[in-house]
């Protein structure tokens, strides 16, 4: 897996950029098929911006994220991270099921 960590006019300190990457490895944990990700941590006036792009085989999951603190943009784009990889997670394994059932009718 590929990780990128940018920042738009903030820096990537080693401290934010240990706690990006403890919150991703919870989300990657879920779903094995995890090519890349890039991570766009941004301030813009008072407001601290955290975007994440999962790619995954066969789809980009995109997630963002505002909040005054920077901590706390992550936390909640990793929330939303999660939700997705778990739908996505869920909604994959659905069609093997499906395609295993139409195997064992044919049969």
């Amino acid at each position: 897996m590929n990780l990128n960590i940018t920042g738009h006019h903030v820096e990537v300190t080693p401290a934010i950029r240990e706690y990006v990457e403890s919150k991703l490895d919870r989300v990657i944990r879920h779903f094995d098929n995890v090519t890349s990700v890039n991570v766009i941590l941004s301030v813009e006036k008072l407001v601290q911006k955290a975007e994440v792009t999962l790619h995954v085989r066969g789809k980009d999951l995109f997630a963002e994220s505002e909040n005054e603190d920077m901590y706390a943009a992550i936390d909640a784009m990793t929330d939303k991270l999660d939700r997705q990889v778990l739908k996505y997670k869920q909604k994959v394994q659905g069609h093997s099921n499906e395609a295993l059932k139409h195997q064992s009718i044919e049969s």
